[in-house]
């Protein structure tokens, strides 16, 4: 299929409802993800449509491309510049989340967003960071990194504040001895407590967070 044709088909799954959803958290797609999972399945891997479907600026057939890409196959710029022009969350996320990780560049990457003064940016590097935590946290100054979210989670914008809640949260779980620090951070900084959480979810704001993923597990 060429571009137009999957633009057109994409067109064709809009959803002003979809819409109106993604628009309150931030997002401008109308496609069903489900649907547009779906798309994906039937292109399988296609490297350069995706690059071609990427350059369109669209974010439905930006998260297309996505989904079709090769992630080893971008080089440590290309990843810089699609996150730079990646203004939407949902984009963002699957960029990083099946994309970046997946790339030879992810920890170069990682070290450089961290420090970015972007917050938008500096974002998807606790992002990386979080998955780091979790699964290779040989290497990391877990300290260091629960001092800076002490300084800084405060006052951070939204998507950074979001971020830096989520690493906050992963280190208290994965590391039970840096656990009574991570939640007495939590518990000071307060930071989501108030998040509104459906029923049978769990709250994003630390203590609650961590403890109920300890006890899981």
């Amino acid at each position: 299929m060429t571009v137009a044709e999957i633009r057109a088909e994409l067109d064709a799954l809009a959803d002003p409802k979809v819409l109106a959803v993604n628009q309150r958290n931030g997002d401008d797609h109308a496609v069903n993800l489900g649907a547009l999972r779906a798309v994906a399945k039937r292109l399988k891997t296609q490297q350069e449509l995706a690059v071609q479907l990427w350059e369109t600026g669209d974010t439905a057939a930006r998260l297309l491309a996505l989904l079709i890409c090769r992630p080893k196959l971008f080089s440590r710029d290309d990843l810089d510049r699609m996150l730079r022009e990646s203004p939407t969350p949902k984009v963002q996320d699957w960029l990083v989340n099946y994309v970046v990780k997946k790339s030879p560049h992810a920890e170069d990457l990682r070290a450089a967003w961290l420090a970015d003064p972007d917050p938008v940016v500096a974002s998807a590097g606790w992002g990386l960071t979080v998955d780091r935590v979790a699964r290779k946290p040989d290497g990391l100054d877990l300290p260091g990194l629960l001092d800076t979210i002490e300084r800084g989670m405060k006052d951070a914008p939204d998507r950074l504040q979001w971020s830096m809640n989520h690493c906050l949260s992963q280190i208290g779980i994965s590391h039970a001895g840096h656990r009574e620090r991570a939640i007495g951070i939590g518990e000071r900084l307060q930071v989501l407590k108030d998040y509104p959480t459906p029923p049978n979810c769990t709250s994003p704001y630390a203590p609650v967070w961590i403890a109920e993923m300890v006890r899981r597990s």
